[in-house]
């Protein structure tokens, strides 16, 4: 119950997933809201200042309660995983430093500017702002995913008593697995925040309030959500293709693919057996795995008892493989939430198409459950990401065992452990409670007075 290691683990994981629920959001809410400014500023129609400010102050909302989530991730690398941040230190200090010195200080700073420069700063320079907040957020993301690439993939490194050191930064951020995340990570932050929008003006005009602004909302989040879910789909294939050549345990653990076949299935249900190291039943289309992996129905994929065999010659005796159960239905739940996307996405597009999104049509209740789709993608991609790469915390190089600090005890962890997650649990509420506020209140633009020499004055 007290194990150090363990309770430190699910520590990590609790609050990593939980910080992962806002990070999507900012990215994608972020660069949609610079878009829907974008078009006041180009068209001078006051709907889509409105449009601005309403979804401006959800992503507001959502930024805060990021940065709030994200300052314990820090706390955890020096108390709970000492071991890890003095072999680490080197490489993932410098990635953190860049993103915490240059992108979120731009980030932090223009949002300040944003926030208090409606009707005092030039249009085009306020506009500006919230572009450069837009673009700063997915540079933090950027640096973050670089420090996590290198977890996964190492490179650009040298090995000096006992600690990795860095021995080429352009390495490090050239990473091959760092282009394949960080583009799944992108085009899942605008599919997140496509779907939050959609479900949202589904709630207003359900209702039949502010339809006008609703409506421009509704349309341009189902177009957005479309693009933004194929697209996603379509990295992430890339992405599975990298894997299957690159980190191919993760992918043949994705599939509870135990031994290696020539043209391997697709399981679309099985029952996992992880002590005999097999599969009780399984339901799989053949040659499948293969065509997605190769692109080709007959090339071999890698099965999971030859690379565990593989990896014992190259790293010594131990368990090279990750939760199987685990990782097989975490992929599952995220491609069904992802497909589920598409198809309510392409649903929507045609609401809109037709008008019938104002016309009370039974489907419009749809998007609101689905508003919560691309949170439930998003998490399981993560445990994917992380769970995947176990029993590594530094893939070849460091065990998780082997990171986590010596000194701490497990009650400490475990005091912690509840202390973080009781916060999270009053913060939650207090982030749904503002959310829920936030948007049901409208604030329409063209019903009020013009402000006086609009944009003459300056903060």
């Amino acid at each position: 119950m007290f194990d150090a290691l363990l309770l430190a683990r699910w520590q990590f994981a609790i609050t990593t997933v939980y910080h992962f629920l806002f990070v999507p959001l900012t990215l994608g809410l972020s660069i949609m809201t610079a878009m829907i400014q974008t078009k006041y500023y180009r068209t001078k129609d006051p709907k889509y200042k409105t449009m601005t400010k309403f979804w401006g102050k959800l992503f507001l909302i959502n930024f805060a309660m990021g940065v709030a989530t994200g300052l314990v991730q820090e706390f955890q690398f020096g108390m709970n995983w000492s071991e890890y941040a003095r072999f680490m230190g080197d490489i993932f200090g410098a990635p953190l430093a860049i993103e915490a010195l240059l992108a979120f200080f731009i980030e932090s700073t223009f949002l300040g500017i944003w926030i208090f420069g409606w009707d005092r700063l030039p249009k085009g320079v306020h506009l500006a702002s919230i572009w450069l907040v837009a673009i700063a957020s997915n540079l933090s993301a950027m640096w973050i995913l670089v420090a996590n690439s290198f977890m996964q993939h190492p490179q650009g490194y040298v090995l000096n008593n006992g600690r990795v050191e860095m021995d080429n930064f352009a390495e490090i951020v050239s990473n091959s697995y760092f282009f394949h995340q960080y583009a799944h990570v992108f085009t899942a932050g605008l599919a997140t925040a496509s779907f939050f929008m959609l479900g949202i003006s589904a709630y207003h005009l359900m209702r039949k309030k502010n339809l006008h602004v609703m409506k421009s909302s509704f349309k341009f989040a189902a177009v957005m959500g479309l693009i933004a879910s194929l697209a996603v789909a379509g990295v992430g294939h890339m992405q599975g293709q990298y894997l299957t050549e690159e980190v191919p345990m993760k992918m043949a653990a994705m599939e509870a693919l135990w031994d290696t076949e020539d043209s391997a299935p697709l399981a679309l249900v099985a029952g996992i057996d992880t002590e005999n190291k097999e599969n009780s039943f399984e339901i799989s289309v053949p040659g499948l795995l293969s065509f997605m992996a190769h692109n080709n129905f007959t090339e071999e994929v890698q099965g999971i008892n030859d690379l565990q065999a593989e990896y014992e010659q190259e790293y010594g005796d131990g368990n090279y493989i990750p939760d199987v159960p685990l990782m097989f239905w975490s992929f599952r739940f995220m491609v069904g939430a992802g497909m589920l996307m598409v198809l309510s996405a392409l649903a929507a597009c045609f609401l809109s198409k037709t008008g019938r999104e104002v016309k009370g049509s039974k489907l419009m209740v749809v998007f609101l459950p689905m508003m919560f789709a691309p949170f439930v993608a998003n998490s399981f991609g993560w445990i994917l990401t992380e769970a995947g790469r176990q029993p590594w915390i530094v893939y070849g190089l460091q065990k998780t065992s082997d990171a986590v600090s010596q000194v701490v005890s497990g009650g400490s962890v475990m005091v912690t452990l509840v202390g973080f997650t009781l916060l999270y649990l009053v913060l939650a509420i207090i982030d749904v409670a503002l959310m829920i506020r936030a948007a049901k209140t409208v604030e329409d633009e063209a019903a009020k007075p013009k402000a006086a020499e609009e944009g003459s004055l300056w903060i």
